[in-house]
């Protein structure tokens, strides 16, 4: 078995596919469906987006950290955890997760949403699924690798290794090598520098959340009878 980690989504995956934004989209999206929600509905745009827009619609997404206007909710997994979503679907754009979501469908056999806070279950899911090459997908920033990205990564890299034998390639052993030399994931991810950027506009609290590990047992599985086009539907699996 293969386990590979490619630091910005690169595409050509086969088999499993595991994309993280840890801070935020893959952490709010872990959020939604533990609150209740029916599904997540990814999407290429914010325009894409908006069309999706009716009854039992919640629209949620950001560009810069900042809500897209005229969505009702931003990216928040602090806020989101507030909430209730049942009887629900959440339909969320994001700045770099759901491109990288888009990315890793185009040709995985599996897609999954992993975080920080779901990494065990997401590790334990993929490695269940697997029959050639688990691919974890960092998001990154802007087209920039994200320190936090890369030491989730890790985490899950750990995980998965702990289960079995892989052959890993040079991104894994990155990934892991930044998780094993870093402190601990609060720290990581507050000196990373979408986490500085975060913290400077005042959403020190989704960083904070973002770091718990392995505290939901939730994950993000793609739906390809619900993938249309544009928009990519993930359930609870």
């Amino acid at each position: 078995m293969r386990l590979r980690a490619d630091l910005l989504p690169h595409g050509a995956y086969s088999d499993v596919v595991l994309v993280v934004d840890v801070l935020r989209a893959t952490t709010t999206a872990v959020t939604y469906l533990e609150r209740g929600a029916e599904a997540l509905l990814l999407t290429a745009t914010p325009e894409v987006a908006l069309a999706q827009r009716g009854e039992g619609i919640v629209l949620a997404g950001e560009r810069g950290g900042w809500p897209i206007p005229g969505f009702d909710l931003g990216n928040s997994p602090a806020e989101a955890a507030t909430q209730t979503f049942a009887g629900q679907s959440v339909v969320m754009n994001t700045t770099n997760g759901t491109a990288a979501a888009h990315i890793a469908a185009a040709s995985g056999k599996h897609v999954l949403l992993a975080a920080l806070t779901n990494a065990h279950a997401a590790a334990r899911r993929a490695r269940a699924l697997a029959t050639e090459e688990i691919a974890i997908v960092c998001a990154g920033t802007d087209g920039r690798v994200g320190l936090e990205d890369v030491y989730a990564a890790g985490v899950l890299a750990e995980y998965l290794l702990a289960m079995g034998d892989f052959t890993t390639d040079d991104g894994a052993r990155i990934a892991l090598t930044v998780r094993r030399s870093s402190g601990n994931p609060a720290e990581v991810l507050a000196g990373s520098g979408h986490g500085v950027y975060l913290g400077g506009i005042g959403l020190e609290e989704d960083v904070r959340y973002a770091a718990q590990v392995s505290v939901s047992t939730v994950v993000p599985v793609l739906d390809p009878a619900g993938e249309v086009g544009d928009v990519l539907r993930f359930v609870a699996g």
